[in-house]
């Protein structure tokens, strides 16, 4: 029976969610004799690790003393934080940080929403956080805009350190454009962001939409207004890298990189659910097919809620949003698909009415044609699909 060491904290529902996948990997492919103890985020390396002697380890390291505690076992291990860089722990499992920047922005985006923000943390602290404001800034620059960025050094300090830090966000957020979309590096961020819009007296999410990432339910939920996040789908991470743990306890010869685990998706919440358009009958338009496209409606249905001809109604759908009504309503139809897809076990035929498709062959055709793949094959894919190989920066 193989022993395996994990160093995951407890304490958050990532945390938790990482720990979840690993043991469904451990039931369904060991047993393996696991050695963990609950423990919080940021905790040293514990003194019981120099006497341990095992097979391997799964770990979030956090700092470059725990990274030596770690290699000095001399087993093999798996980052699943990516926060240093450490030429002896060369493997990394995490969020596909590309996917979800481009969630978030599209998000943004879709809602018509000029303005962008980034809310992380000082850069030299968290180096796969940093990807994931450069593949945002990315995103937002390669569209013609500019990213506004803010970061906040929030670690356990006392209550004075915490509001000084809440108000200069606060003062950053009062002088940008609006409105704007803020995407925080994780719900922590977001949280702050949140709190700082209500001491500067900023509406959200009419001036300000905020996104988070990690989707813990009760800080998204504690968050006033509760707050939209990115789903990474942490026990799918934590099922993967186990997986390449298990490759490498068997002496198997893996690449140098970053193994990136694709988001489950973005769970819109009060923070975010705006629509932003200075135009009162294109916001009409837009509020009517995302309530009512998996209905079956039609452009001829969305006529019906404003005064525009089809011309117009064309006409200002590709000034906005750059696609036109009907590729709108499909849109939404996929997403919801894609959705059902993901999160239930319903069958192909039950997602495609559920979607708003008269029949499950228009639905399926339909469904290749947006996204490449069959509904079947793309719920497959996601499910038991294996990671690929990044390679690390230079």
């Amino acid at each position: 029976m193989r022993r395996v060491a994990v160093l995951i904290e407890s304490s958050r529902a990532f945390g938790r969610g990482l720990l979840e996948g690993i043991a469904r990997y451990s039931h369904e492919q060991g047993p393996w004799s696991i050695y963990f103890e609950p423990q919080g985020m940021g905790e040293s390396s514990p003194e019981w690790l120099r006497h341990w002697h095992g097979d391997g380890i799964l770990a979030r390291v956090d700092n470059q003393a725990m990274a030596d505690a770690i290699r000095a076992t001399g087993v093999p291990v798996l980052d699943l934080r990516g926060t240093i860089l450490d030429d002896r722990i060369p493997l990394v499992v995490g969020g596909d940080n590309a996917r979800i920047a481009w969630l978030a922005f599209e998000h943004f985006r879709e809602r018509g929403i000029p303005h962008f923000g980034f809310c992380g943390v000082p850069r030299g602290r968290n180096r796969f956080l940093e990807q994931r404001e450069d593949d945002f800034r990315r995103l937002v620059e390669e569209a013609g805009h500019s990213c506004w960025t803010f970061t906040t050094a929030r670690t356990r300090r006392a209550a004075a350190d915490w509001e000084r830090e809440q108000e200069q966000l606060a003062d950053w957020l009062r002088q940008l454009p609006k409105p704007i979309g803020i995407m925080a590096c994780h719900d922590d961020r977001g949280y702050q962001v949140l709190d700082a819009c209500r001491r500067a007296g900023l509406a959200v999410p009419d001036q300000v939409a905020v996104v988070g990432v990690d989707n813990d339910l009760v800080l998204c939920g504690l968050a006033d207004p509760p707050m939209s996040s990115i789903d990474p789908d942490a026990p799918r991470i934590g099922y993967e890298a186990a997986a390449w743990l298990d490759r490498l306890m068997n002496g198997e010869s893996l690449p140098r990189g970053v193994i990136p685990i694709e988001p489950r998706g973005l769970v819109v919440r009060q923070s975010s659910d705006v629509l932003a358009i200075p135009d009162a009958d294109l916001a009409a338009a837009l509020r009517f097919i995302r309530d009512h496209a998996c209905a079956g409606i039609r452009v001829d249905d969305v006529l019906q809620q404003t005064a525009l001809s089809r011309s117009a109604l064309e006409r200002k759908f590709r000034h906005y949003l750059g696609r036109s009504p009907k590729a709108e309503i499909l849109r939404v139809q996929i997403a919801r698909a894609s959705a059902l897809l993901l999160e239930s076990s319903l069958p192909l035929k039950e997602v495609a009415r559920q979607s708003g498709f008269s029949t499950e062959k228009y639905f399926s055709d339909a469904f290749l044609r947006e996204t490449g793949t069959r509904p079947g094959a793309f719920r497959r894919a996601r499910r038991f699909r294996p990671p690929a190989f990044q390679a690390p920066p230079g």
